[in-house]
């Protein structure tokens, strides 16, 4: 009778955690942060139809990076119970706490019971009826769920991105300034992003329901110029 293989569960846990990092690493970057008309989220995307950052509920974004159909497959879930609950209970209950939690559990349960754990890191962000309630909640690759706030940085480099950000200068925190350095932030010091390469979104706190939109082409080059 053979002997079962065995692997040490510290190696097997370092060896999926590595695995994830490299699937993440290889696409492209995202950015989340304030501004003070709420939150904006950056992605380097040159796609237009398939998007990085999307809406959930009324307050709610959802941004995912790594392979586009297991983040995606995320999204889907995350409406399916945002709305479930805003159903059954009332659309107050819907928060971004709760979805993070539920996001958390699932990418956990497939890193630790299955053989290939989720390439993916998503973000969870919603507006507060002010600046101080507002939320960003990142979702790591192994389930650990993470309270961010000023900013937060999701896939590719994201070591560099996060070391360009802080040391950039702050003169305002407004909609256009945001933009513009979470692009060179994405960007580097080599490269230039043009609107064609971002996909921009905001949630807005002065919208009274959904507060959600997307930046147009033209609206992200003007704020870039």
């Amino acid at each position: 009778m053979s002997m079962p293989f065995y692997v040490p569960p510290e190696q097997l846990v370092k060896d999926k955690a590595d695995f994830a990092r490299k699937g993440i690493a290889r696409g492209r970057a995202l950015i989340a942060m304030r501004y003070d008309g709420g939150i904006v989220l950056v992605a380097e995307n040159a796609s237009n139809t398939l998007r990085k950052i999307s809406e959930i509920y009324d307050r709610i974004a959802f941004a995912g990076v790594g392979k586009y159909n297991e983040f995606d497959s995320l999204r889907q879930s995350g409406i399916r119970a945002a709305d479930l609950t805003g159903y059954q209970f009332s659309r107050r209950d819907v928060d971004g706490r709760s979805l993070a939690n539920q996001y958390g559990q699932i990418i956990g349960q497939a890193f630790t019971h299955e053989s290939k754990p989720l390439e993916v890191e998503i973000l969870i962000a919603e507006v507060g009826i002010t600046a101080e309630s507002d939320c960003m909640y990142h979702i790591s690759f192994d389930g650990t769920v993470s309270d961010e706030k000023a900013f937060c940085v999701l896939g590719g480099d994201d070591a560099s991105i996060t070391t360009r950000l802080q040391e950039s200068t702050v003169t305002d925190s407004t909609l256009k300034s945001s933009v513009q350095r979470a692009a060179a932030a994405l960007a580097g010091p080599d490269r230039t992003l043009s609107a064609d390469d971002l996909e921009v979104a905001i949630l807005s706190r002065t919208s009274q329901r959904r507060c959600f939109s997307r930046v147009t082409d033209a609206d992200i080059s003007e704020m870039l110029s």
